[in-house]
């Protein structure tokens, strides 16, 4: 069987250090260069899953639209569109305006949870 040309690990019983006494040292350093950025953050799945809001235009307005999983569904919400609970573990959107006559941050605050169907066919008509 051909041997492998790679260096081994630091920490591996097998290292080459017993050969050569040099093995460890190479590979300690390594270790310590990657040391100083610290450890990586851990990976949140379900927001990357989720995604990024995106901004919708619409005859009544600027939206940002955020999708969310029905994992990350936990509450109970009145969906604007058709009046009905939007139920926990149900995927749904997240929308909010974005050109609110007080700012970006009151249209964040009164964002509200739409069944996807609603959103999507929701009339524009004014009254």
């Amino acid at each position: 069987m051909p041997r492998s040309n790679r260096p081994r690990r630091a920490g591996s019983a097998k290292t080459g250090s017993a050969k050569t006494g040099s093995g460890q040292g190479a590979a300690a350093g390594k270790g310590k260069a990657g040391a100083k950025h610290g450890p990586a953050p851990e990976l949140d799945l379900e927001r990357a899953r989720s995604g990024f809001a995106r901004r919708e235009s619409a005859p009544d307005g600027e939206w940002m639209v955020r999708s969310m999983t029905a994992s990350r569904a936990e509450k109970t919400y009145i969906c604007p569109g058709c009046s009905t609970a939007v139920l926990p573990g149900i995927a749904h959107l997240v929308v909010w305006s974005e050109d609110h006559l007080f700012g970006a941050a009151a249209g964040l605050a009164e964002r509200r949870h739409w069944h996807t169907n609603c959103w999507t066919s929701r009339t524009y008509r004014y009254r």
